[in-house]
């Protein structure tokens, strides 16, 4: 007989504690950035977009964020992978949605299991991924 350990999913709580601590940090630098936070499924759990913020950030962050999540990997560690010849050069061709390899998105994990994932779109790539870093840190 297996047993199986559950693992607590991300809940809407959580997802307002990623978008509150990664809006912060990005203001904290003086940047406006939109956030989406996803659950394990796909699923919208929480969005912020700032009217200052570029237009094009919330589909961006969202981008991000499925990204992450279909790849369980941060879209910072991709980008060379999506390069011609790299290993997921004709990925997005293959999935439903585009996918969107940019510095940003960052899977959420807990108790070493997938439950979500954040997206952070606004700044410069590396402060995106710093912001994301901070909001999933802040989980923890």
């Amino acid at each position: 007989m297996s047993t199986t350990t559950a693992v607590a999913p991300l809940t809407t709580e959580d997802a307002e504690l990623l978008v509150a601590t990664a809006r912060r940090a990005a203001e904290d630098a003086g940047v406006t950035v939109s956030v989406t936070v996803l659950d394990a499924g796909g699923h919208l759990l929480a969005f912020r977009r700032d009217d200052r913020a570029v237009l094009i950030s919330g589909e961006t962050s969202t981008r991000k964020a499925y990204t992450a999540l279909q790849l369980n990997a941060a879209t910072a560690d991709l980008v060379e992978a999506v390069q011609p010849g790299g290993l997921f050069h004709t990925l997005p061709t293959a999935l439903d949605r585009p996918l969107l390899f940019i510095a940003g998105g960052l899977p959420v994990h807990r108790d070493g299991r997938l439950i979500g994932a954040i997206g952070v779109g606004g700044g410069a790539p590396d402060q995106d991924h710093g912001f994301a870093t901070a909001a999933v840190r802040a989980l923890a």
